[in-house]
C-alpha cells in the first residue's frame, strides 16, 4: 500500500472505520472520511475530515473524492442495505443501477458492481486487512477456553452449511445447536440473527456462532467481521462459543474481543479457510 497516498474510507457503522483511522495516523498517513447519511456513526466523524453524503449519490461522492486527492478507498463498517425505492439515486447513480440490472439483487453481485464502478472511476480499492497491516490471526482458540466435542461438530455443521449457502450470496454467519440450524443470516445483519438464535436455543446447552466469507466474494470488501460487541451478543443469547475463518475475518478490538470472550466463558477459535 502506497504509505503516502492520502486514504479514501468509505464508512459505515460500528469500530472499524475508527481503528482504520487510527492505524493510518499510526504510520502518518492521511485519510478522507466519506460518512454516509444514517450508517456512520457521528462519533467517528470527529477523528478526521469528512464530508456527509446519502448512498445513491454516486456522482456527488466520486467528485468528492477527487477533489480531496483522494485515489485510494476501502470500504469499512457496517452497512444497513436501503430498498431501490429509498435510494433516491442522482443520475450518475441511476446509470449505475441501470447497468447492472439484476446484480443488485445480491449482496455480493451489488458490492462486486460497485467496486468495478470506483476501478472504472480510476480509483484503487484497498481491503480492510491491508489497510489495517495488522498481525495474521492465529489457528485454533485465542482465548483460555476451548470447544468440547459437541461443539466442535456443530462448527463442522455450520461450515457445511455456509458453504452451501454461499453460491447463492445468502449470509455470512450461522447459529447452529446440536446439529440444529438456530438462524442463518441473512439482511438483518450478524448482531439481530444472533439474538433471533437466542429466542430458538433448546434445552439442553450448546450453541455456536460460525463466521465465514463466501468463496466467490471479492475479498476487498464486506469481509466477515466480528468484535467484543459480537461477543457481547454471542453470550447475551446463551451460546457458548465462536467460529471464524482466520484469514478472511476482521477481527475489530482484538485483545478487548479475546479477554471479553475470556470473561465470558466463551471459546474464540480461528479457523483455517474450507
Amino acid at each position: 500500500m502506497t504509505g503516502s497516498a492520502r486514504l479514501g474510507i468509505i464508512a459505515g457503522g460500528g469500530a472499524l472505520p475508527r481503528e482504520i483511522i487510527a492505524a493510518c495516523r499510526t504510520r502518518g498517513q492521511a485519510v478522507y472520511l466519506l460518512a454516509l447519511d444514517g450508517q456512520t456513526d457521528p462519533e467517528t466523524t470527529t477523528l478526521a475530515p469528512h464530508s456527509w453524503h446519502r448512498l445513491g449519490a454516486a456522482g456527488e461522492i466520486f467528485d468528492r473524492l477527487r477533489t480531496e486527492g483522494v485515489r485510494e478507498v476501502v470500504f469499512a463498517g457496517k452497512v444497513k442495505r436501503p430498498s431501490l425505492l429509498s435510494l433516491t439515486p442522482d443520475a450518475r447513480g441511476a446509470a449505475f443501477l441501470a447497468r447492472i440490472g439484476f446484480r443488485a439483487l445480491g449482496d455480493d453481485g451489488l458490492l462486486r458492481a460497485v467496486a468495478e464502478e470506483f476501478e472504472r472511476e480510476g480509483f484503487v480499492l484497498r481491503a480492510v486487512p491491508e489497510v489495517l497491516a495488522a498481525p495474521g490471526i492465529p489457528l485454533g482458540p485465542l482465548g483460555i477456553h476451548r470447544p468440547d466435542t459437541t461443539a466442535e461438530a456443530d462448527i463442522a455443521r455450520g461450515i457445511a452449511v455456509l458453504r452451501a449457502l454461499g453460491p447463492v450470496d445468502v449470509g455470512q454467519a450461522v447459529v447452529v445447536q446440536q446439529g440444529m440450524v438456530l438462524a442463518v443470516e441473512a439482511i438483518e445483519g450478524t448482531d439481530a440473527m444472533i439474538a433471533r438464535a437466542g429466542l430458538l436455543k433448546r434445552p439442553g446447552g450448546g450453541g455456536v456462532l460460525v463466521k465465514l466469507a463466501k468463496a466467490a466474494q471479492d475479498k476487498r470488501l464486506d469481509l466477515p467481521g466480528l468484535g467484543p460487541e459480537t461477543v457481547a451478543a454471542v453470550a447475551a443469547a446463551g451460546l457458548v462459543g465462536l467460529a471464524f475463518d482466520a484469514q478472511h475475518t476482521t477481527l475489530i478490538d482484538r485483545a478487548g474481543t479475546i479477554a471479553r470472550a475470556d470473561a465470558a466463558g466463551l471459546f474464540l477459535v480461528g479457523m483455517p479457510t474450507p
